[in-house]
């Protein structure tokens, strides 16, 4: 369970190398989290990420899970939940692509939609009738300001996050009165490795900030983040954008 201060004792990371994610572990397990299992394949960076986790204090395991494998999940996420209560699921999964080399490859464009939608879908799903049966638990699931309009440079990546967006408030509204809280996030341009040799996008961020938000958003119980924040209004505004003007844009 949570404690008084609304920091959550157990989470299970989706996505078990996500620097977002490892960044609000860390972060966590500074609070009062004691209990972290890390969801990815099977890797020596997912060993890593254990390691340094186990090093702050936290009591901490790994499961094998693939995004892509959703015939699984429920078996992999199962082994989770059947040794105790989760207070907290990140999902926290995704790839960017390669735009430009997707766009001549559609295998390679359904690869990024299958990680980013179909897979956390499946996921998503599993982790909220487990957290709705233990009757308490939050599902935060990392979106991105990419699904609130697509743009030309990256509108595979930005559907299926626009996807993934949709999904979560519906999950969100469905679970509304349940005692599990959804929470959605956006942030806008990550330094990170998946952002690494791209040109930085203004207001940009990073992990450990998301990190911060994603707590003090768990504190509030909200159910959208944004990262930074000034990045609603910048995205309310370009939504209404006329097309015409928006493919304008240097963006």
């Amino acid at each position: 369970m949570k404690d008084a201060f609304g920091i959550p004792q157990s989470l299970l990371v989706l996505g078990g190398t996500s620097e977002i994610a490892l960044a609000t572990a860390r972060r966590l397990v500074a609070r009062r989290t004691r209990t972290v299992w890390l969801a990815g394949r099977p890797s020596p960076a997912l060993d890593e990420a254990a390691e340094r986790l186990r090093g702050l204090g936290a009591e901490v395991r790994t499961v094998a899970f693939d995004a892509l494998e959703t015939e699984s999940h429920e078996a992999a996420l199962g082994k989770v939940f059947a040794e105790g209560d989760i207070d907290l699921v990140l999902l926290a999964f995704g790839v960017l692509g390669d735009q430009a080399h997707d766009e001549r490859e559609p295998l390679n464009a359904v690869r990024v939609a299958q990680t980013n939608y179909t897979g956390a879908v499946s996921a998503g799903l599993v982790s909220a009738r487990a957290l709705q049966a233990q009757g308490h638990g939050s599902l935060v699931v990392l979106s991105s300001v990419a699904g609130e309009r697509a743009r030309r440079a990256n509108f595979i990546y930005g559907s299926s996050k626009a996807g993934l967006d949709a999904f979560a408030q519906g999950l969100g509204d469905a679970l509304h009165g349940t005692g599990v809280h959804v929470m959605v996030v956006r942030p806008g341009f990550v330094r990170s490795r998946m952002t690494a040799g791209l040109e930085e996008a203004p207001l940009a961020t990073t992990p450990e900030a998301v990190a911060t938000a994603i707590e003090v958003g768990l504190r509030r119980r909200s159910e959208t983040v944004w990262v930074p924040g000034a990045l609603r209004v910048v995205m309310s505004a370009l939504r209404h954008l006329p097309r015409a003007v928006f493919r304008r844009l240097p963006v």
